[in-house]
């Protein structure tokens, strides 16, 4: 594996069930209003959009999310990724108890010239970066999920 190159995996438990979470996580242009580091998604047309975000360190990334697979049923969602990160994410969902287990994976490799640049030295902190991104996430998420 290169140095631009990175595969992320993070499991979440929450309390409500796939389908609930399912219907928050198809809606892209409405993360912002629960995940404080997605600064901000743009749609394009109904497949892509443009998202900025950002964590600890002070660089904001752009990406463009083209929507490449969505299963209500088998409760997966898969987007492409291009612009200052290059790949795909995926979201997939089961049932855990009365709950739900969430699996988000991530590969992509690193675009922007700042990041590549900083790609050897800067590395334990683009993965502490995205580690504290996806713990805001999950919160977020969970927060968006709870009964009013």
């Amino acid at each position: 594996m290169d140095r631009y190159h990175y595969r992320f995996r993070s499991v979440w438990r929450l309390a409500a069930p796939p389908e609930a979470v399912y219907a928050v996580l198809e809606r892209g242009e409405a993360y912002p209003l629960w995940w404080p580091q997605v600064r901000e998604v743009v749609p394009v047309d109904e497949a892509t959009g443009t998202a900025r975000f950002r964590s600890l360190l002070p660089y904001d990334l752009v990406v463009t999310v083209e929507a490449r697979h969505s299963d209500p049923v088998g409760h997966i969602l898969e987007a492409g990724l291009s612009g200052d990160l290059e790949g795909w994410v995926r979201w997939t969902l089961t049932a855990h108890g009365s709950g739900t287990r969430v699996l988000y994976e991530q590969e992509v490799e690193i675009r922007s010239p700042l990041m590549r640049r900083l790609a050897v030295p800067a590395r334990p902190l683009f993965r502490v970066n995205h580690a504290l991104m996806m713990r805001g996430g999950r919160r977020g998420l969970a927060a968006r999920l709870r009964p009013v």
